[in-house]
């Protein structure tokens, strides 16, 4: 295998830290994979509206393609970056970083779509083991807080592996319960001021009391329906990942605490590529598609390149060589 024959990365230039990040990215498929994954029961759309009584009509929320899940990881190694909240709150809130970050050394990325998660979990577990062997470095795995990554994570990776929730995937959250307090065209400025407080206290390690404060406001305002969901399910995902969100600690270490290399790769590995205008991919298809695609991004084209032409020479030539 091409992978197996790269060597790894020299450790001199190699950052204190070892990062692993995941994420899922979907690929459009065509209808025939459509319904191999749905059932031969499955409704897929083959005339245009008004073409047809037959024609399917799509539900509310329906999108016109199906699409099957990526499962899209990065390795990479770099330099611990001591911060403040203040520091944090200044490079998120208002886009004014006050020092350079290090950036990531001898990243690597991939995506697997035939396997999922398992495939690219036993592709990270091997990286981790190549570039770590003596797990002398520290190990951090970021995510989103989805809890099947974080079950694979639990049975791939080496213990005492550091797991971070992503912040920005938090603000997110934060920024859908601050719209069930504030109206979004009168009181932005309230509502800006507002998540930043509640994003002060959890860099400074306060996550018991920001998810009472969620539960104690959403009581205090009398939310119903939909925006008492919000933000319920907004105080379930803090409480859920409370082990994830020791951000002082983190900042202090000089810990990552974004997950934008992975984000980053399910769109330049993934959506560039994979959802260009009518684009539809087979399984197969696609997957071959992403290695080569990952193979470009990591620098490895060339390489990948001579060992395949070295690999025909001898599937072709290699009986005849020997018999002379």
């Amino acid at each position: 295998m091409f992978q197996d024959s790269l060597p790894v990365p020299d450790a001199e230039d190699e950052g204190p830290l070892l990062v692993v990040t995941a994420d899922c990215k979907g690929v459009p498929l065509v209808r025939e994979a459509v319904q191999e994954i749905e059932g031969p029961g499955a409704t897929v759309p083959r005339d245009g509206p008004g073409r047809s009584s037959g024609s399917h009509r799509r539900g509310k929320g329906e999108k016109a393609n199906k699409k099957r899940m990526a499962a899209v990881g990065a390795v990479y190694t770099i330099k611990p970056f001591v911060r403040t909240a203040d520091e944090v709150i200044e490079d998120v809130m208002r886009k004014e970083a006050r020092r350079r970050r290090p950036g990531p050394q001898d990243k690597r990325v991939r995506a697997e779509l035939l396997v999922g998660k398992v495939a690219l979990f036993l592709w990270l577990a091997q990286e981790v083991i190549r570039r770590n062997p003596r797990g002398a470095k520290p190990v951090i795995f970021l995510s989103d807080g989805e809890r099947a990554l974080h079950d694979r994570q639990g049975e791939y990776l080496p213990e005492g592996t550091i797991c971070i929730l992503d912040l920005f995937h938090v603000l997110e959250r934060w920024w859908k319960v601050a719209w069930c307090f504030f109206d979004e065209r009168t009181q932005k400025r309230q509502a800006h001021q507002w998540v930043e407080e509640r994003l002060r206290r959890l860099l400074e390690g306060k996550v018991d009391s920001v998810i009472r404060g969620i539960r104690y406001q959403a009581t205090r305002y009398e939310l119903r329906g939909q925006e008492r969901k919000t933000a319920g399910d907004a105080a379930d995902y803090f409480e859920r990942n409370r082990a994830r969100m020791k951000y002082d600690e983190y900042l202090a270490a000089g810990y990552p605490i974004g997950s934008g290399v992975v984000e980053g790769a399910c769109r330049h590995l993934v959506k560039d590529r994979m959802e260009r205008t009518g684009m539809r991919w087979l399984p197969s298809g696609a997957q071959a598609m992403l290695d080569l695609r990952a193979t470009y991004l990591n620098g490895e084209w060339n390489d990948f390149w001579k060992f395949h032409v070295e690999r025909e020479d001898q599937r072709l030539y290699g009986k005849i060589r020997r018999a002379e």
